[in-house]
C-alpha cells in the first residue's frame, strides 16, 4: 500500500465511515446505571468448555470432522450476565487449551463500567496476538451485557434495521449422492444452498443437487482447487448450473492466481480463509470481489462491524458467515446481517446439542429476536 492509499484508509476510519460512532449511544446509557452507588460493581467472567456434536460428518475439501470444540463465556455485572462463545474449528489453530489459557490471563475486574467497550476490548486485544475466537467470546458477551443493561437489542445499538436481514443459505457438505439428497431435503425451508466443493466429485455434487432442486446455489471450495485454469473452467460450468458466487476457490497464498481468476471469472470470487481481519481486507481488496466476515476469524462483533462497513466503502460484496456454532454465536452474528448482501448463518442447525435458543429462520429469512435485549439468546435445559 502506498502513502496515498494509507492516508485514504486511515481517513475512512478516522472520519467514522467505518466505525460510524457505533457504540457512542451505549456510553449515553451508562449514567443511568449505578449512578447513586458509592462503590461500583466490577466485571466478573467465567468460561466453560463444551463440544458440539454434528448431525452429519462435516466434509470439506481438505478435512472432515464430527465435532467442534467451543468455549462458553459469561460476563456478569451487577447481577446481569452476558453470554459469549468461541467456536474453534481446526484451521483456526485454537482449542480448549489455548482458549482457557488466554481467557485465564484476562483481568476484567479492573473495569467497573461495561459501557467502556473500546477500552475493554483494546485491553483484550493487547494481551496476546491471534486467539480471535477466544477474543470473540469476550466481545459477544460484552455486547450481550451492555444490551441487557440498556434494555436494547444489539442491532439497535449498532443502528441497524432488523427488517433488512437477508435470506440465509444452508450448507450441504461433501458426501455420497444419497446423503446429499437427504441434506437437500433437510434444507427445504431455505431459499439458498451453499455447496461444499473442492474434491474430485464436484460435478457430481452439483448434478445430484440439481436433480432435486433448482434453488440458487453458492459454491464454497475451501481452497480445494489448485490450478487457476481449472478454477476458471469450473467457474464457467458453475455459472451454467445457477451458482451465484464462488468462495475461496484457490489456496489463500496463491493471490496472483486468485487475482487472475477474478479478472476472468463470470462469477464473483469471495474471500474467506484469506481474509481474517481488517488488515487482510485492505491488503486483498483488489483480489476478491467480496468477503465472508466471521466473528470467530476477526475477534467479534466490533471488528466484524468495522470490516463490513469498510468492505462496503471499498465497493466489495459483503457476507456474514459462521463456523459450526451454537445459537449464541450465530445469533450474535445475525445482528450484523442487515449490513450484508448474503449471509450463511446455519451453524446452529448443523449440531444436535445446542444449549441456546436465539434467532429464528422464517421462510428462509433471518429473524432477529427483536423483543429481547442484548443478543437475545436464552439457555435451554437438556440440549
Amino acid at each position: 500500500m502506498n502513502k496515498r492509499e494509507f492516508i485514504r484508509y486511515s481517513g475512512l476510519i478516522g472520519a467514522g465511515l467505518i466505525t460510524g460512532g457505533t457504540f457512542n449511544m451505549c456510553r449515553n446509557e451508562k449514567n443511568m446505571i449505578n449512578k447513586n452507588k458509592s462503590v461500583k460493581p466490577t466485571l466478573n467472567m467465567k468460561f466453560t468448555p463444551y463440544t458440539l456434536q454434528l448431525k452429519h460428518s462435516f466434509n470439506l475439501a481438505i478435512s472432515s470432522r464430527t465435532t467442534t470444540p467451543v468455549m462458553f463465556t459469561e460476563i456478569e455485572y451487577d447481577g446481569i450476565t452476558g453470554y459469549g462463545e468461541a467456536s474453534m474449528p481446526p484451521y483456526l489453530g485454537e482449542s480448549h487449551e489455548t482458549a482457557s489459557r488466554f481467557l485465564s490471563s484476562l483481568d476484567l475486574k479492573q473495569f467497573n463500567d461495561p459501557f467502556l467497550l473500546e477500552d475493554i476490548l483494546n485491553y483484550v486485544d493487547s494481551l496476546m496476538p491471534n486467539n480471535y475466537a477466544a477474543k470473540a467470546s469476550v466481545d459477544i458477551a460484552l455486547h450481550d451485557l451492555i444490551g441487557k443493561l440498556s434494555g436494547e437489542p444489539v442491532y439497535r445499538l449498532l443502528g441497524l434495521n432488523p427488517e433488512m436481514t437477508p435470506f440465509t443459505s444452508f450448507t450441504i457438505g461433501i458426501d455420497t449422492p444419497e446423503i446429499v439428497r437427504e441434506k437437500v431435503e433437510e434444507a427445504a425451508p431455505y431459499k439458498i444452498l451453499k455447496v461444499k466443493l473442492g474434491r474430485n466429485n464436484d460435478r457430481e455434487m452439483i448434478d445430484v443437487i440439481r436433480s432435486v432442486t433448482d434453488k440458487p446455489l453458492c459454491a464454497d471450495v475451501n481452497q480445494g482447487w489448485k490450478e487457476r485454469e481449472y478454477a476458471l473452467e469450473m467457474a464457467h460450468w458453475l455459472k451454467e448450473k445457477g451458482i451465484i458466487f464462488i468462495e475461496q476457490p484457490l489456496p489463500e497464498e496463491q493471490f496472483e492466481d486468485i487475482s487472475w481468476l477474478k479478472e476472468r471469472s463470470p462469477l464473483p470470487i469471495i474471500g474467506d480463509e484469506a481474509i481474517q481481519n481488517l488488515a487482510d481486507l485492505i491488503k486483498y481488496k483488489d483480489i476478491y470481489s467480496g468477503v465472508n466476515v466471521k466473528l470467530m476469524k476477526c475477534g467479534g462483533i466490533r471488528s466484524a462491524f468495522i470490516m463490513l462497513k469498510a468492505a462496503k466503502a471499498l465497493g466489495m460484496k459483503t457476507m456474514i458467515g459462521c463456523m459450526t456454532e451454537t445459537s449464541c454465536a450465530v445469533t450474535a452474528a445475525a445482528h450484523l446481517s442487515p449490513l450484508t448482501d448474503w449471509c450463511d448463518l446455519d451453524g446452529n442447525l448443523l449440531i444436535s446439542n445446542d444449549p441456546f435458543e436465539g434467532l429464528k429462520i422464517t421462510d428462509g429469512k433471518v429473524t432477529l429476536p427483536v423483543s429481547k435485549p442484548g443478543i437475545g439468546v436464552e439457555k435451554v435445559e437438556n440440549p
